[in-house]
């Protein structure tokens, strides 16, 4: 017996990965995978964003993240597992009680989004980049925004005890050295509560060093207690400090042609703060554009105290005057330990030690 069109589209949709008829209704659903074996994308409505595997330079290894999906870079703004990349063959799963599970091909957990409450039923990638883990009543359990990496979306707010933590290189998705620090009270170091900070850290640990550029939320105000509560980054590209007045203290601004532009402000790897703009048409020449930094010299900035600076042992930091980033230069006599690691130490060209007397 012949089958009708409308039975042979229904057994079509059902030889469909369980993914990609998910997505289909904006939402996905408990259950749902993605795998680095197969090509598929969990992506936002309007296709700025996507959330999926992105293979580690060539190698059989991939990163979990999301990325800006229109731009020729594809730019990474979040990653799950920096330090723990994922061998070709693991999968990342949506499930009830730990929402996102990332697991090897052998089944061992690399990464889970730990929800504190509640159960998870959906998942959805949105518009303004943020990944949600949602209830059956579609509250948020769990989100990237509240569980940054590097990089803050415009409409994202950080809350204090908020950290960004930079990565080792441009291709290094491993934590780096460099923290950004919204400071929520009780701190040992006695940096006042709802001030952002830039600090180094001293790898493996994550003891943070004493800063290297401090925002005093506080500033031009006599009453401590309108102190940051928040640090928000809104749609129109700004950068600023909600005080518990509700009082503002613009950080950084974006353009006022801010529909025709993505937005991004990422602790680089060698410790700049720095906001970015990006026409949303590309033709594939366009690349990210500097608008605002901080330090102006991180060179000189870094405290004298920490134990971890810019660059690596014998090593000289020089400051570019146009962009503000910073470069490394071995010293007189010595090369780079590891040649493929321009920021690190250096070592010596020379034999050290003294000559016995051949007397």
């Amino acid at each position: 017996m012949a089958f009708s069109l409308a039975q042979t589209l229904f057994f079509l949709l059902l030889l469909l990965p369980i993914s990609a008829v998910a997505e289909a209704n904006g939402r996905i659903t408990v259950g749902s995978s993605l795998s680095t074996t197969v090509n598929f994308l969990w992506v936002s409505p309007s296709g700025d964003f996507a959330f999926g595997f992105r293979q580690l330079n060539g190698s059989d290894f991939f990163l979990l993240s999301i990325w800006y999906n229109k731009i020729p870079d594809r730019t990474v703004v979040w990653h799950a597992n920096g330090d723990k990349p994922a061998p070709r063959g693991s999968k990342v799963n949506l499930t009830a009680v730990h929402g996102l599970v990332l697991s090897n091909p052998q089944g061992d957990e690399l990464w889970i989004s730990q929800i504190l409450t509640g159960v998870a039923a959906y998942g959805a990638m949105n518009d303004t980049g943020n990944f949600v883990v949602e209830d059956s009543n579609f509250n948020n359990v769990w989100e990237s925004f509240q569980n940054s990496t590097d990089t803050m979306l415009p409409t994202q707010i950080m809350e204090r005890g908020g950290v960004l933590s930079s990565r080792q290189s441009e291709t290094n998705f491993s934590k780096g050295k460099f923290q950004l620090r919204f400071i929520k009270g009780g701190n040992d170091q006695g940096i006042q509560q709802g001030n952002v900070v830039l600090n180094t850290i001293n790898l493996p640990t994550v003891e943070p060093n004493g800063p290297y550029y401090e925002i005093d939320s506080t500033v031009g105000d006599c009453n401590t207690s309108s102190a940051g509560k928040q640090l928000v980054f809104n749609e129109s590209g700004y950068i600023y400090i909600l005080q518990e007045n509700d009082e503002r203290i613009t950080i950084a601004q974006g353009s006022l042609s801010t529909g025709n532009l993505y937005f991004r402000v990422t602790l680089n790897f060698d410790g700049i703060f720095t906001l970015y703009s990006h026409p949303k048409t590309s033709t594939g020449n366009e690349s990210w554009t500097p608008i605002w930094s901080i330090p102006d010299n991180i060179c000189e900035d870094i405290p004298v105290d920490s134990m971890t600076g810019v660059c690596g042992y014998n090593s000289v930091c020089k400051i570019n005057p146009q962009d503000k980033r910073p470069t490394c230069e071995c010293s007189t006599g010595y090369s780079l330990l590891d040649p493929n690691d321009p920021y690190g130490s250096c070592k010596p060209d020379f034999m050290q030690g003294c000559k016995e007397d051949e007397n």
